[in-house]
C-alpha cells in the first residue's frame, strides 16, 4: 500500500504536466478567471480566486453534487486533500472528520455562514447532513482561527444550501437495494428583486449490518430548505434562510439483539442583510440560531437527551482601498444545552473581534489578520495569521503561511459528571505551509506541504481511578497534498493524493484512526447525452487506538456512475457505490468488534426538470 502510495505522489504532476501542450494551445495572456479557479469565500470572508486566496482550499459545485449523486455526506469528503473520515458504519451511524490530522472537534462546520455542531461532544453531527440538498462546499484546510474563532485548528468545511440553479421547479424519485427509497423536489426563482428558493427531501433505507451475524440498522432522513432575498435598488439586500433535517437512525447494543435509536434534528436559521455604506464600504449583519438535537433510546425506552442550541450574531464590515481590502467586524456567539444529564454549567458566551487586510501588489500579495476572543468558561485567546503569495510566471503562485488557532473544551470535558475537568486549558497550534499552485485555462494543479504542533491537546485517561480528561499531550503534524483538476473536451477529472504523519509527541505513537495515505480519483465523460462516471478512493491502513495496538486494515472503493438526459425535461442516473462489494471499517466498538461499512449499493433515479 505504501508502494502504491508513493508511485502515485510521484506520477501524478507528471499526468498533469503530459497535458500541458493540450491546455498551451490557448496561449493567450488574458487574465479571465479559468473554470477551475473557483471563487471562494470562506479562506478570507470575501469573494477571491482559489488562486488568490493564498490557501489550500477545494471546492464541490452543484454539477459536481448531481453528477456523483452521493447517498451520504461522507462520501462528498472522503479521500478529498488532507480529509480522512472515520465512521461507525453506514446510513446515518457517527462520522468524525479529521482534517489534516487535527481531531473530530478541531475542524469547523458551517452551513451557510452558521456555526453548526454539539456542544456537548464537540463535532459536528457530519452523518446527518443530506447531500442532496446541498449546492456547494467549500474546504479549507489550515488554521482560521483569526477570522472564525474556536475550533479552526485543522480548518473549514462550509455547506451552501442557496445555489445557482436556474428558475424553475423540479422533482426527483429514486430506489435502490437494502430497501432504500428517495424522493426530492424543489424550485427556484427570481422577480422584481426578490429571490427564492426552497427544496425538500426525504430518504430512509432498512440500512446494513454493522456487524458480523446482527441485524441490518436502519435510517431515515427528511430535511428541507428555504433562502429568501430582497434586493433593493440601492444594492442592499435583506432575507431569512431556514435548514432542517430530522429523522431516526438505529444502531447496535450491547449484544445483537439489543435495538438502540437515536431521533435526531439539525436546524439552522437566520436573517442576514449587506449594504453598501459607502461606495468603497460594505457592511454585513447575520444572526442565526442552531441546534443540534439527539435523543437517544434502547429498546424503546428513554435512555438521553442532549440538546444544543447555539444563538449568534456576526457583523463584518469590507473597506476597498484601492486594489486592497480591509475585513474588519465582531461576533457573538451564545451556547445553551439541554440534557437529561445535569451538568455544572448549562450554557456560556463567546465575544470575539477580528481584522484582517488583504493586499495586491500586482504579483505579490499579503495577508494579514488577528483576532481576540473571550470566553467566561475559560477566559481569552489570542489568535493570528500571515500569507504572502508570489506571481513567479503568469501561471504559477507560490505561497507560504503561519497561523494560530485553538479548540475550546466541551460541555463533556468541562462540566460532565464524573469525568468533566473545569480546570483543562482549550488547546493551541501552530501551523505552517508553503504551497505553490499551476493555473491554466482547462487544468490546474495545487502542492502543499505543512507542519502543525498542538500544545495542550486534550487527551482523556485513566487518572488515580477517574477516567478524565487533561491536559498533557503534544502532537506534531506533518504532511503533503498534491491535487490536481482537468476540464478537457467532454472530460472531466480530478485527482488529490495525501501522505501525513500525525503523531503524539510524547509517545513517538501515530494518532489513533489517522490514516498516513490517501488517494481519490474522480474522472468523468459527456458522450452526447449520456454521461458515465466513476470515483476511486484509496486509504491505507490506521490505529484504533493510542497504543498503536489495534490495527485496522486500510481498503478501497470504487464507485461508478450513468446518468441519461433520455427527453428535454427528463433524466435518470444509475449509481452502484462500492462496486467491487468490500466490507470495510475504519473504528471499532468498546467491546472489540469492527464496525463494518456498507457493502455494494445501488441507486437508480428519475428526474424531472420544469423551466
Amino acid at each position: 500500500m505504501t508502494l502504491r502510495f508513493s508511485t502515485a505522489l510521484a506520477v501524478l504532476p507528471v499526468c498533469f504536466s503530459a497535458l500541458a501542450p493540450l491546455a498551451a494551445a490557448d496561449n493567450t495572456d488574458s487574465l479571465q478567471v479559468a473554470a477551475l479557479d473557483p471563487v471562494v469565500v470562506t479562506p478570507t470572508l470575501t469573494s477571491r480566486t482559489a488562486d488568490a486566496s493564498l490557501s489550500s482550499v477545494t471546492v464541490i459545485d452543484e454539477e459536481q453534487l448531481r453528477r456523483q449523486q452521493p447517498v451520504e455526506f461522507s462520501e462528498v469528503l472522503r479521500g478529498q486533500p488532507g480529509v480522512d473520515m472515520v465512521g461507525n458504519g453506514s446510513f446515518g451511524k457517527s462520522s468524525s472528520l479529521f482534517l489534516r490530522g487535527t481531531g473530530s472537534s478541531s475542524t469547523l462546520l458551517m452551513v451557510d455562514g452558521v456555526r453548526l455542531r454539539s456542544a456537548t461532544a464537540g463535532s459536528p453531527s457530519w452523518q446527518f447532513l443530506p447531500p442532496q440538498l446541498i449546492r456547494r462546499v467549500e474546504i479549507v484546510r489550515g488554521p482560521r482561527g483569526s477570522l472564525y474563532g474556536a475550533d479552526a485548528v485543522g480548518g473549514v468545511v462550509q455547506v451552501f444550501t442557496d445555489g445557482s440553479a436556474d428558475p424553475g421547479a423540479w422533482v426527483e424519485t429514486g430506489a435502490g437495494n437494502l430497501n432504500s427509497r428517495r424522493l426530492a423536489a424543489g424550485a427556484a426563482g427570481e422577480s422584481d428583486g426578490t429571490r427564492y428558493s426552497l427544496s425538500v427531501d426525504r430518504f430512509d433505507t432498512d440500512g446494513d449490518t454493522l456487524r458480523e451475524h446482527s441485524d441490518e440498522r436502519g435510517y431515515d432522513n427528511t430535511s428541507g430548505v428555504v433562502h429568501l432575498t430582497h434586493r433593493f435598488d440601492n444594492d442592499a439586500e435583506l432575507g431569512v434562510f431556514g435548514f432542517r433535517a430530522q429523522g431516526t437512525t438505529e444502531f447496535e447494543g450491547s449484544t445483537p439483539a439489543q435495538r438502540k435509536e437515536t431521533d435526531y434534528v439539525l436546524q439552522v436559521a437566520g436573517v442576514k442583510g449587506s449594504l453598501w455604506v459607502t461606495d468603497n464600504w460594505q457592511s454585513k449583519l447575520l444572526v442565526s440560531d442552531a441546534r443540534d438535537e439527539n435523543e437517544s433510546f434502547t429498546d424503546g425506552d428513554r435512555d438521553s437527551v442532549f440538546n444544543t442550541r447555539s444563538r449568534a450574531a456576526n457583523w463584518q464590515n469590507t473597506f476597498l482601498l484601492g486594489e486592497h481590502r480591509l475585513v474588519v467586524g465582531g461576533d457573538f456567539l451564545r451556547d445553551s444545552i439541554d440534557s437529561t444529564t445535569q451538568y455544572a454549567e448549562d450554557e456560556r458566551d463567546n465575544s470575539g473581534g477580528f481584522a484582517q487586510v488583504l493586499l495586491d501588489f500586482g504579483d505579490l500579495d499579503l495577508q494579514a489578520s488577528g483576532r481576540y476572543d473571550d470566553n467566561e468558561a475559560f477566559g481569552h485567546k489570542t489568535t493570528g495569521g500571515v500569507a504572502v503569495g508570489y506571481k513567479v510566471t503568469h501561471r504559477h503562485r507560490l505561497r507560504a503561511s503561519y497561523g494560530t488557532a485553538f479548540r475550546a473544551p466541551t460541555f463533556n470535558d468541562l462540566y460532565y459528571p464524573g469525568f468533566g475537568n473545569d480546570a483543562l486549558e482549550p488547546e493551541s497550534s501552530e501551523s505552517l505551509e508553503v504551497g505553490v499552485r499551476g493555473q491554466f485555462q482547462t487544468w490546474f494543479w495545487d502542492l502543499a506541504v505543512y507542519q502543525t504542533d498542538v500544545e495542550d491537546l486534550i487527551a482523556y485517561a485513566n487518572l488515580g481511578g477517574l477516567y478524565a480528561p487533561y491536559n498533557v499531550d503534544e502532537a506534531r503534524i506533518r504532511g503533503a497534498e498534491l491535487s490536481g483538476g482537468v476540464e478537457l473536451d467532454q472530460w472531466r477529472l480530478a485527482a488529490a493524493v495525501t501522505a501525513q504523519d500525525p503523531r503524539d509527541r510524547d509517545t513517538d505513537k501515530v494518532l489513533q484512526r489517522r490514516s498516513k495515505r490517501s488517494l481519490r480519483l474522480d474522472v468523468d465523460r459527456d458522450l452526447g447525452d449520456l454521461s458515465l462516471g466513476g470515483s476511486l478512493v484509496l486509504k491505507g491502513d490506521r490505529y484504533n487506538d493510542a497504543a498503536n495496538e489495534e490495527p485496522l486494515g486500510g481498503y478501497g472503493i470504487l464507485d461508478l456512475r450513468a446518468g441519461w438526459q433520455f427527453a428535454p425535461r427528463w433524466s435518470t442516473r444509475l449509481t452502484v457505490k462500492n462496486v467491487l462489494d468490500k466490507r470495510y471499517s475504519t473504528a471499532t466498538n468498546f467491546a472489540g468488534w469492527d464496525y463494518l461499512n456498507a457493502g455494494r449499493f445501488v441507486m437508480l433515479s428519475l428526474r424531472y426538470d420544469l423551466h
